[in-house]
């Protein structure tokens, strides 16, 4: 039966996000926190479109050098149900899941308003050694809302982005990702001050967060994670502008994290 997990408290698990680029420093990490020969991890590669179980493949070779021998592929698409009984029993034995890249659309068309996302973010809520993981898109889909479209300056202009629901297992957060490498500064700050309740997080490549319970967000890798603020803003004429025209705001708060640096996700506020 469906899991209500909307009732529960603060989650017990963690959430490990990377900006894409190369994951292995991130399965890495993963064989180190999900209890290695012991985990159970499933890889779901929902938001690759291309052929998804080579890609599956390759983290499940990698993920056993690392020493976690019980990898495998779990499917879900056009052709697999999210709420197939065979894969609801696997999700409820899974330790870790991870969500590969490609089209964070494709998790939330095949995902939301299913059991299969309850028996997850219950999972989440209520076990201590729960690890959800995404790279890329995977990483993008696990917060409340996504950015799915913006390009360059023109993300600057009302209109020119694309925001939508995502998984909703980090609420508050609006996330992106491949942030540094294809420029998608504007196109942050402009879903940040569509959403002020919402915190703007950009994921460079090779870059990411982690996301304990209790314990404030911390960054990882090589790169910066790019937080953007718009709770206290003294100016933001967007709500009255007509599409296409350009954005001006003040007081906007924009920080740059790197590696081992945190941020309390419920206050905003950097660590000291």
């Amino acid at each position: 039966m469906p899991v209500d997990s909307t009732s529960l408290d603060a989650p017990r698990g963690t959430l490990v996000l990377l900006g894409g680029g190369d994951d292995d420093p991130m399965l890495t990490l993963l064989a180190s926190m999900g209890s290695g020969p012991s985990a159970t991890i499933e890889v779901l590669t929902t938001a690759t479109r291309r052929q998804p179980a080579r890609t599956a493949a390759a983290y499940a070779h990698t993920l056993h050098q690392l020493g976690c021998p019980h990898v495998r592929h779990l499917q879900v698409d056009e052709n697999h149900p999210a709420d197939d009984p065979a894969t609801l029993m696997r999700l409820r034995r899974a330790t870790l899941v991870f969500m590969s890249g490609g089209d964070q659309e494709r998790l939330t068309d095949f995902l939301l308003n299913t059991e299969f996302l309850a028996i997850l973010k219950a999972k989440y809520q209520q076990e201590p050694n729960f690890i959800v993981a995404g790279t890329s898109a995977g990483a993008s889909a696990i917060a409340e809302c996504m950015l799915v479209y913006g390009h360059g300056w023109r993300s600057l202009k009302k209109g020119n982005i694309d925001v939508k629901p995502g998984l909703n297992l980090l609420p508050g957060v609006l996330l992106d990702q491949h942030f540094a490498e294809r420029g998608r500064y504007p196109r942050l700050m402009h879903a940040a001050l569509a959403q002020p309740d919402l915190l703007g997080i950009g994921l460079s490549e090779e870059t990411g967060v982690i996301v304990r319970a209790g314990q404030p967000m911390e960054v990882f890798g090589d790169e910066v994670v790019v937080v953007v603020d718009a709770a206290q803003l003294t100016h933001n004429n967007l709500p009255g502008l007509a599409e296409g025209q350009i954005i001006s705001a003040h007081g906007l708060q924009v920080h740059l994290l790197v590696a081992g640096q945190q941020l309390d996700l419920a206050t905003r506020q950097v660590m000291k």
